[in-house]
């Protein structure tokens, strides 16, 4: 049975193409994709993301489990509302999800975990969560809408009550607030994303979730879809879970090494195997590339270096730039001149450092 957020209908009366996504019904496009895109680069655009799964942590021992439970070190959590991207990580330093964490009392701490990772993640958080007392609590009564673009901050602030407003304003990257929206709404508002561009992450009450959709789309904010958010977070640089990284990958592999806090004295799962890894020497990387040829760089495909094959991650058509970009999984070291092979041909790309797009623009040497 396929799971549906409560926008669903609204979707539906705005002519979106709907999609299985991770067990959930969800807008792929509302009209043109590229569209979209671009309304979210050069305006404000909105995506339905109530798929995701909010986790709530209660309890005196939670930022000691947290320390064990991610890669990442929520000490650098000192201030109530900042947040922390991290992974969490099995024994063998596989990546089990990518998540956003966000600190709000010493005895409280929200999760935001993917959508398709929503079981395993919940029994794995349970299961050691047990020894510390630490109560675990899923969240399905709230939606989340992400509000993204150089102007969508202050379509959203002009919704808020005035007193609200210059707070959601001073609001820094990477925090959060809890607040009131229109017409007394509890929100959750975080300046986060994934696109790229500036913006909110909202979490709201699911009985709220269809008024503030309507209320944002009365400001001027485009609805999009599934597939302008995955071009927005490719051209971002933005990891996929399940594409570019999963239990088989360490975040060595998976471009994710700024994730990693290797501080002392905190033993968090999968370090050992990490220390091992890394001492033994990290044998593939992952890499942006750019493909200058007409043509769609995608999924699967096989790619040829100096070192030997890797293969295409993610990949697609970049609007902001206006060709195929893509993430590789290579061997590491010197890769030479790389070629992906498409339809028995081998294509010349360019190695590049991702993010391919930053505020908007292409960053330099990508556009070529």
């Amino acid at each position: 049975m396929t799971d549906k957020t409560e926008l669903n209908a609204t979707h539906r009366e705005l002519g979106a193409r709907m999609v299985d996504f991770g067990g959930w019904d969800m807008p792929i496009a509302y009209g043109s994709q590229i569209e979209e895109h671009h309304a979210v680069r050069n305006d404000a655009g909105m995506f339905d993301v109530s798929h995701m799964t909010v986790v709530d942590l209660t309890g005196p021992s939670t930022r000691e489990f947290l320390r064990k439970l991610v890669a990442n070190n929520v000490d650098k959590l000192a201030k109530p509302g900042k947040a922390l991207y991290t992974c969490m990580l099995d024994e063998t330093g596989g990546v089990i999800d990518d998540l956003i964490v966000y600190f709000l009392r010493e005895d409280f701490f929200r999760l935001v975990v993917n959508a398709a990772t929503r079981v395993k993640d919940l029994a794995w958080i349970e299961k050691q969560a047990a020894a510390f007392g630490v109560s675990v609590r899923e969240r399905p009564e709230f939606g989340m809408i992400a509000v993204q673009g150089p102007n969508a901050r202050e379509k959203l602030i002009g919704l808020l009550p005035a007193d609200v407003q210059e707070k959601a304003r001073k609001l820094g990257k990477f925090a959060a607030l809890e607040t009131e929206g229109p017409d007394g709404m509890p929100l959750f508002l975080a300046r986060t994303g994934y696109t790229g561009e500036d913006g909110f992450e909202v979490v709201v009450p699911n009985t709220r979730v269809v008024e503030l959709w309507k209320h944002l789309h009365a400001a001027g904010v485009a609805p999009a879809g599934l597939g302008a958010r995955d071009t927005l977070r490719l051209e971002a640089g933005m990891n996929l879970y399940g594409q570019d990284m999963d239990e088989s990958v360490s975040p060595w592999e998976a471009a994710l090494a700024w994730t990693i806090s290797l501080d002392e004295g905190r033993d968090f799962i999968g370090r050992a195997a990490l220390e091992q890894h890394k001492a033994d020497g990290v044998k593939r990387v992952m890499v942006g590339l750019v493909m200058d040829e007409k043509g769609v760089l995608r999924h699967g495909q096989k790619v040829l270096t100096a070192n030997g094959e890797g293969e295409i991650l993610s990949g697609g058509f970049a609007p902001t730039l206006g060709k195929s970009i893509a993430f590789a999984r290579i061997p590491a070291g010197e890769p030479g001149d790389v070629r992906v092979e498409i339809r028995g041909r081998d294509i010349p790309v360019r190695v590049v450092k991702f993010p391919f797009v930053r505020d908007g623009k292409p960053m330099e040497g990508i556009a070529g």
